[in-house]
C-alpha cells in the first residue's frame, strides 16, 4: 500500500511556496546566466573577446548592475558555479547584489548531459552524487532556488520510452534533493528544437515528456507548489520547411501544458531554446494571449534571448558597459510585458535582436 512519509515541515512548504511566486510574479521572469566556462567562452568568441575569468565577470557584472528598473522585470538570476563566487569592482558579492535587489539567487546545480546506453545518441543528466551536500552548501552562501537540465531529442525514432522515464526520474529524484535542502527546483525537460519535426509533432512529444515529469514528480512526493517548470515552447523544428504563426504556436504549447501540467505548480518559465530575442518575446506574447484557460504564471527563463544585443553592444570594451546594460534592460522590459499578453512588436530591424540563436545539439 502507497504511504508517503512527511518530508517536509509547514514552515518548509510555505518557504518553498513563497519562493516560487516571488520569482513568478506578474511581469518577472528569470535571467540564465549559468553558461559554463565553456559555453560563455564560445559566447565571447562570437564578439572577438577572451574567454578569460574577467572577462566573464566584467559581463556578469554588467547584467547584474543594470538601473533598478530591471528589478521588476526580473524575479530570479540563475547562477554557474564560478559566479557565486564572484564579486563587483566594489567587492560586493554577486549574490549579495543580486538579493539586495530583490531578485532571488539560483544555482545550476547539474554535472552535464551524458550518453544513455542502449539509445539512438540519447542522453541523461548526471550529478545526483553528493547533491544534496551542494544544495545546502549554496543554501548557505545565499541560493534561494536551483536549476537542473535535461535533454530530449525529436527523430523518427526518439525520443525512446526510456529517454523519457529516465530523464523524468533524475528530475523527480533532483527535485525531492532539492527542497529538502530548501531550495525551489526548476524542472527543465528541455525538447530540443533540431530536426524538421512540424508543429503537432512537438506538441505530441511535449506533451509525452511533461506527462512522465508530473508523474514521476508526484511518484517522489514532491512538493509542486514550491516549484517551477522550465520547458520549451511548442515549436516546429528549425529545419521544417512549413512556417507557423505566433498564434498557432501560443494555443499548441498551451494546450499541451492543459493536458499535462498540475494546477498545483506556480509558474511556468519558458526556455528561448535558440529563438532570436524578437521571435521568443513575440511567441511568450502569444502564449500569454492565447484564449485558453491558463491557471499558472507564464513567464521566461532566458539565456541566449536576454543577452544577445547586451553581449554585441559591449563587444569586450568597458566603455560600452553602459549600451550593453541599455540593451538588457530593453530586452528584460519587453519579456515583462510578453510574460503579461502586453508586447505589441514595434517592427524593429534591430539585426541583434532578429538574429538566430539556434545551435545544434545545444549544451551548457
Amino acid at each position: 500500500m502507497t504511504h508517503q512519509f512527511t518530508a517536509l515541515t509547514p514552515e518548509q512548504k510555505a518557504e518553498l511556496c513563497n519562493i516560487a511566486r516571488k520569482i513568478v510574479a506578474p511581469g518577472k521572469g528569470i535571467l540564465a546566466a549559468d553558461e559554463s566556462v565553456a559555453t560563455m567562452g564560445k559566447r565571447l568568441n562570437n564578439i572577438n573577446v577572451e574567454n578569460t575569468e574577467e572577462n566573464r565577470r566584467f559581463f556578469r557584472q554588467i547584467l547584474f548592475t543594470t538601473d533598478s528598473e530591471v528589478n521588476d522585470c526580473i524575479g530570479g538570476i540563475i547562477f554557474f558555479h564560478e559566479t557565486m563566487c564572484q564579486k563587483t569592482d566594489d567587492e560586493i558579492p554577486f549574490p549579495q547584489l543580486v538579493k539586495d535587489k530583490g531578485i532571488a539567487v539560483g544555482i545550476k546545480v547539474d554535472k552535464g548531459v551524458v550518453p544513455l546506453a542502449g539509445t539512438d545518441g540519447e542522453s541523461t543528466t548526471q550529478g545526483l552524487d553528493g547533491l544534496a551536500e551542494r544544495c545546502a552548501q549554496y543554501k548557505k552562501v545565499g541560493a534561494d532556488f536551483a536549476k537542473w537540465r535535461c535533454v530530449l531529442r525529436i527523430t523518427d525514432k526518439t525520443p525512446s520510452s526510456l529517454a523519457i522515464n529516465e530523464n523524468a526520474q533524475v528530475l523527480a529524484r533532483y527535485a525531492s534533493i532539492c527542497q529538502q535542502q530548501g531550495l525551489v527546483p526548476i524542472v527543465e525537460p528541455e525538447i530540443l528544437t533540431d530536426g524538421s519535426h512540424d508543429l503537432q509533432r512537438c506538441q505530441y512529444v511535449t506533451e509525452k515528456v511533461l506527462a512522465a515529469c508530473y508523474k514521476a514528480l508526484n511518484d517522489h512526493h514532491v512538493y509542486l507548489e514550491g516549484t517551477l517548470l522550465k520547458p520549451n515552447m511548442v515549436t516546429a523544428g528549425h529545419c521544417c520547411t512549413k512556417k507557423f504563426s505566433p498564434e498557432e504556436v501560443g494555443i499548441a504549447t498551451v494546450t499541451a501544458l492543459r493536458r499535462t501540467v498540475p494546477v498545483a505548480v506556480p509558474g511556468i518559465c519558458f526556455l528561448s531554446g535558440g529563438q532570436s530575442e524578437e521571435e521568443a518575446s513575440v511567441h511568450l506574447n502569444a502564449i500569454n494571449l492565447c484564449p485558453l484557460r491558463k491557471p499558472w504564471k507564464l513567464s521566461f527563463s532566458f539565456g541566449r534571448a536576454l543577452q544577445a544585443s547586451a553581449l554585441l553592444a559591449w563587444s569586450g570594451k568597458e566603455e560600452n558597459a553602459g549600451l550593453a546594460q541599455e540593451a538588457y534592460g530593453k530586452r528584460a522590459k519587453i519579456n515583462s510585458l510578453a510574460a503579461k499578453g502586453e508586447y505589441t512588436p514595434s517592427g524593429d530591424t534591430n539585426v541583434a535582436a532578429n538574429y538566430s540563436l539556434y545551435t545544434e545539439n545545444y549544451a551548457y
